[in-house]
Order: structure tokens, then C-alpha cells, then sequence
């Protein structure tokens, strides 16, 4: 296997340089600014589109950055990993009169990035404390999102979270070329310099805080831990094969790595899956160093999870995706993997099922992102209601469960995406200040 050089390393770091001032000023002049703009509508957190590229184009950077706090106060990352090609972009009016969208994300990332490279702080304070006192499961996007609203309405909160740093899968999960020099801690940081929210690392949920104790002890609860929980492939033994390992597992090793590039001591990878951590992994392997990557997708290319743009980045990365097949067998020599058995797939009377026809990708890694799941016992026993294997919420995100809600991952709101979880924890927060001004009256 080549060794990944400095060159190839720099490459590795940034996906997207950031848009210079110039660059954004003449990007903001393209915009429009639609009355009742359909970019906002397809924004999950509804940030107000026109008015922050206005605010751009005025050189007001700073205005601009409040806006898009106002709305969604993890807009940073946000503008670094979400799908703006298929929600704010993929509807914007110069689609159709040009074949090109405003970059609403890259000026969404200028805007930010220039208020937080430029304060100490944010632009929120904090309410006049209620005495009230609430317990938030998961320091992942619901989780600091809903916390930070909560401390703005004047709140106690503590923050209960499994792993040793805060931001859940903008820090573990996500490849390190979209989150490059620690800007998840740097985000949660702005975040928690609100005040008056309290994180407890390495205290994880079922564990070390139960949900019955939560109840006991505080106000209200809000769950936002995700879906901790990965498929496997279901193959016997496959947890004792070098060389085959969960896909979100490894990225969070290779972004916890001092030296990533150790990392990359495959040649041969295959990921199962089709979703972004599918394509997240893959690239993530063939910028380290890998000869070949290859993507096996049990469906077609028009049901892949993964946005076309995702698709397309990770074929100009030279990854191949390889479609209609499913793992039938993992091939081992000696306890280590050297490849991976498909078996092609087809619906049959509108169920997918196995053609017999198989092949053999040669491999010396497998990793696996063919989901996540909610584990069950720290859920269990407590009354809460499942819906798909995640906790059902209303449109307030109340779960079934009196004084409990829920956002994010875990719960049934909508995409898996970190813009909707950090919505989710907005609308939580919302309700729970409403009910708890309520029980105090």
C-alpha cells in the first residue's frame, strides 16, 4: 500500500476551504431574496435564508451569524455536514434559471465561522434562573441544543453523556474531512459558554443515571442519546475476524487517532451499507491510503440513503459502488478477513430477496454501516412507547411518559440528520419551559 505523503495529507484536511470575503459577497449578490423563499421552508430548523445573505452581502458577517443562531445555534456544523443539496439548495430559484444554487452553505459556514473566530462568546444570555432544574441524556446535537435553549430561559441544566467529550457524532461519527482542527469542541464550547449547564462525560445513560432516577431528581428529562446501539452483519463469528469492524466504531477511532494516517493500514476495503457513514467510510479509507474501496448496497442506486452528491464524491475519490447484492459470507485465512461473499439481489413480488448468483469482493477490512439501534434496557420496564425501534414523540416532542421528552436519533421525528436533531432539541426545550412556567403558576 502507497504511503499517504504530505501532500495527500493536506488534501485529507479540508474537503472545502472556506469561502473568502470577496467569494461570499459575490456569492450573497446571487441571491434573490424570495419572498416567502422556499429555502427556508426546506431548512428543519428554518433559518432565514434571504435575510442572512442580505446581512452577508451588506457586510454585516456578525448579523448574519445571529441569525443563524437564532434558528439553529449549531449552524457551524450544520453548514459543514449537511445535505444542502437536497434541503435549502436542491429548492432554490436559480436551480431553474441557471442550473446553479446559491452556496447557501458555504455562506451559512462564512457567516459563523467569522463570528466565531472573532468573539469570545455568543450573542445569548441567559434568563434570570427559575430554580427549575432539568436532566438531558446525550450531549449530541439534541442534546446541546435543547440544553443550550433551556439555560437561555433561565434553567438549571445537566447534561448526562456516555462518552469523554461533548458533540456525540459531530465528534465521533462524521469523516475528518468535513470537521477539520476540532471545530466539534469548539462548537460545543461556544454552545456552553451560555452558562448554567452542567455536563457530566463518561456517565452514560442505563448505567450511571437511570430514567426513573432522572424523573426523581429533576423537572423534567429530555432524551437525546441517539441510537448508541450498531447492526451487525449476523454472520457467526464475526466479531472474532480481524479485519471487520462496526464503520461509526472506526471513524470515531480515526478521529480520536493522534495520528490518523496509522489508520490506514488496509488495502483492500469493502463498507456495507449505503447510507452517508457508508460513504463517510469509504472515502475516509481511500484517503488514507487504500488501493481499492468498494461500496456493496443490498438495492438500487435510487434508494441509496446517500444524497447524489455524497455518491458522486465518493466515485471521484475512486470509490466503487457496487449495487443489488448483500452479504452471504465473511472469508477468513488464519482469523483474518480476506474477503466478503455477496450474493445479488432482486424484488420478487415487492420483496427483496437473493438471486443465488454470488461474488467475491477481496478484502482486508469490512466495515459495517447498515444502521443503528436503540438499545432496550435502559428503556425497559418504564413505560415509554416505541415506534420503529425508536422512542414515538408528539409534535412537541413529549414522549409517553409524563415530564419526559425525547429528540434526536432516538426518537421518531424525521431524517437522520444533524440539522433535525438540533431542531428537535429547540422544540423540546420550547415545551418543556412551557409546561414548567405552568406547573409553577
Amino acid at each position: 500500500m502507497r504511503e499517504p505523503n504530505e501532500g495527500d495529507w493536506a488534501g485529507f484536511a479540508e474537503l472545502h476551504p472556506p469561502l473568502s470575503r470577496q467569494e461570499a459577497l459575490t456569492e450573497a449578490d446571487r441571491c434573490l431574496f424570495c419572498f416567502e423563499a422556499p429555502c427556508v421552508t426546506a431548512c428543519p430548523t428554518g433559518i432565514d435564508i434571504p435575510l442572512f445573505i442580505r446581512q452577508i452581502g451588506a457586510s454585516n458577517p456578525d448579523g448574519a451569524a445571529k441569525t443563524i443562531f437564532d434558528a439553529n445555534i449549531m449552524g457551524g456544523m450544520c453548514a459543514r455536514v449537511c445535505p444542502t443539496e437536497t434541503l435549502c439548495e436542491e429548492v432554490c430559484v436559480r436551480v431553474a434559471m441557471e442550473g446553479k444554487p446559491v452556496r447557501i452553505g458555504m455562506l451559512q459556514r462564512h457567516a459563523t465561522d467569522h463570528y466565531m473566530d472573532n468573539h469570545q462568546g455568543q450573542p445569548y444570555a441567559r434568563a434570570e434562573p427559575t430554580g427549575r432544574r432539568v436532566a438531558v441524556v446525550g450531549a449530541g446535537p439534541a442534546g446541546l441544543s435543547c440544553a443550550h435553549r433551556l439555560a437561555a430561559f433561565g434553567h438549571d441544566v445537566t447534561v448526562f453523556d456516555a462518552r469523554e467529550k461533548p458533540a456525540g457524532l459531530n465528534e465521533y461519527g462524521i469523516a475528518a474531512y468535513k470537521t477539520v482542527d476540532g471545530f466539534a469542541q469548539r462548537e460545543a464550547a461556544f454552545i456552553l459558554s451560555i452558562g448554567g449547564i452542567e455536563v457530566r462525560q463518561g456517565e452514560a445513560f442505563g448505567r450511571d443515571a437511570t430514567l426513573e432516577g432522572l424523573r426523581h431528581a429533576f423537572d423534567a428529562v429530555f432524551l437525546g442519546m441517539g441510537l448508541p446501539d450498531t447492526n451487525d452483519l449476523g454472520f457467526p463469528g464475526e466479531d472474532d475476524i480481524e479485519g471487520v469492524e462496526d464503520a461509526v466504531a472506526w471513524i470515531a477511532r480515526l478521529r480520536q487517532a493522534d495520528d490518523p494516517r496509522r489508520l490506514g493500514d488496509a488495502r483492500r476495503v469493502v463498507v456495507v451499507g449505503g447510507g452517508m457513514t457508508a460513504v463517510d467510510a469509504a472515502v475516509q479509507s481511500k484517503l488514507l491510503g487504500a488501493e481499492e474501496v468498494t461500496i456493496v448496497y443490498r438495492r438500487g442506486q435510487g434508494e441509496m440513503p446517500a444524497s447524489g452528491y455524497e455518491q458522486d464524491l465518493a466515485k471521484t475519490k475512486g470509490v466503487v459502488i457496487r449495487h443489488w447484492a448483500r452479504p452471504s459470507r465473511l472469508l477468513s485465512e488464519g482469523g483474518r478477513l480476506v474477503g466478503v461473499a455477496f450474493e445479488r439481489t432482486a424484488f420478487e413480488n415487492g420483496v427483496l430477496a437473493g438471486t443465488g448468483e454470488t461474488f467475491v469482493v477481496p478484502a482486508d477490512r469490512c466495515l459495517k454501516a447498515i444502521g443503528q439501534t436503540l438499545p432496550p434496557d435502559p428503556l425497559a420496564g418504564v413505560g415509554l412507547e416505541l415506534e420503529g425501534g425508536r422512542i414515538r414523540v408528539d409534535a412537541e416532542r413529549r414522549t409517553s411518559v409524563d415530564g419526559v421528552w425525547a429528540g434526536g436519533d432516538c426518537a421518531r421525528t424525521g431524517r437522520d440528520l444533524t440539522v433535525q436533531a438540533v431542531e428537535d432539541g429547540k422544540i423540546a426545550a420550547r415545551s418543556i419551559d412551557r409546561a414548567l412556567r405552568a406547573a409553577s403558576q
